[in-house]
């Protein structure tokens, strides 16, 4: 127990210590440009990672389409049961449908699982971030805008990273060296920045609602212990993936979904922050228990 204990500490800590830097320069009111982070995250740091991880195989290709389906299949169990919690609770669904059913698989999802099961679990952590993506600029903006914005979907850089990466693996072509040595290089911009970004966010979010917050939390995480039972039945996967697979379902809420509440129903914009906050603040509780009793590899 006291090595699981001390593996779970390696993988959070160091996560927990760059989300609070992010907090702080909030705090302090250092100059943090969230927009140009988040553009180099999604235009640099997202596609070089993936062409970086998948191209060297640290996943077959046919593990990862499963991976994807497992990703599609996670969300489709939150936006099932979110939907009907919502309903019974008459919490507006066009604000919280999207953060109940989307989840932060990048931010918090990518460095803990790169940490906890290598460059496996960082693969296996790209796909659910795919299929998210892709899910946030279409039912994640139509949902409260009442349309998808294909044409920003379409101009997302992580989807033809994805097609190159998929195109290499299925014919096992490598890329060259200096090439994808400057690859790896620049990889290494998302996890700090993504990290440090949260925590700005999180600090500058305004919050309301933290009764119903807290409620939607815990019902949240009963969601995710439902998706991961159903999912780690369904699949046929080695013990690790399926861990990987378990641990990206008990991420809190995407802080993304909160940027098209705020724009198109600003009165229930507190109350989504609220809900987003207090869920990242229970995965200190969850990820390290799911981490020590659940998804052990």
């Amino acid at each position: 127990m006291a090595e699981i204990f001390g593996h779970v500490v390696n993988v959070m800590l160091p996560v927990l210590m760059c989300v609070m830097l992010g907090y702080g320069l909030a705090a302090f009111r250092a100059p943090f440009d969230t927009k140009l982070f988040g553009g180099l995250v999604s235009n640099v740091g997202y596609p070089t990672l993936i062409l970086s991880h998948l191209a060297k195989e640290h996943i077959e290709l046919s593990t990862f389409m499963t991976v994807l389906a497992a990703a599609t299949g996670m969300v489709l169990v939150f936006a099932a049961l979110g939907f009907a919690v919502l309903k019974l609770l008459r919490i507006p669904i066009k604000a919280y449908w999207s953060p109940m059913m989307l989840s932060n698989v990048g931010n918090i999802g990518l460095p803990v699982s790169t940490l906890a099961f290598g460059a496996e679990g960082g693969a296996v952590a790209i796909g659910f971030i795919v299929v998210v993506l892709v899910a946030v600029f279409t039912i994640g903006i139509a949902i409260p805008m009442g349309r998808p914005n294909f044409a920003a979907l379409a101009k997302q850089p992580v989807i033809y990273a994805v097609i190159i990466a998929l195109g290499l693996m299925a014919t096992g072509w490598k890329i060259p060296g200096p090439l994808d040595q400057s690859l790896e290089i620049l990889a290494g911009l998302a996890i700090p920045i993504m990290l440090l970004t949260l925590g700005y966010s999180l600090a500058t979010l305004k919050l309301g609602g933290l009764s119903q917050a807290i409620l939607l939390s815990v019902l949240h995480i009963g969601i995710s212990a439902v998706a991961a039972l159903a999912l780690t039945h369904v699949l046929d996967l080695s013990s690790q993936i399926e861990s990987v697979i378990v641990l990206l379902c008990f991420m809190p809420p995407s802080v993304a979904t909160y940027l098209a509440v705020s724009q198109h129903q600003p009165d229930e914009a507190p109350g989504v922050a609220g809900f987003i906050f207090v869920s990242t603040i229970m995965t200190l509780v969850t990820l390290p228990l799911v981490l020590t009793y659940w998804a052990t590899g």
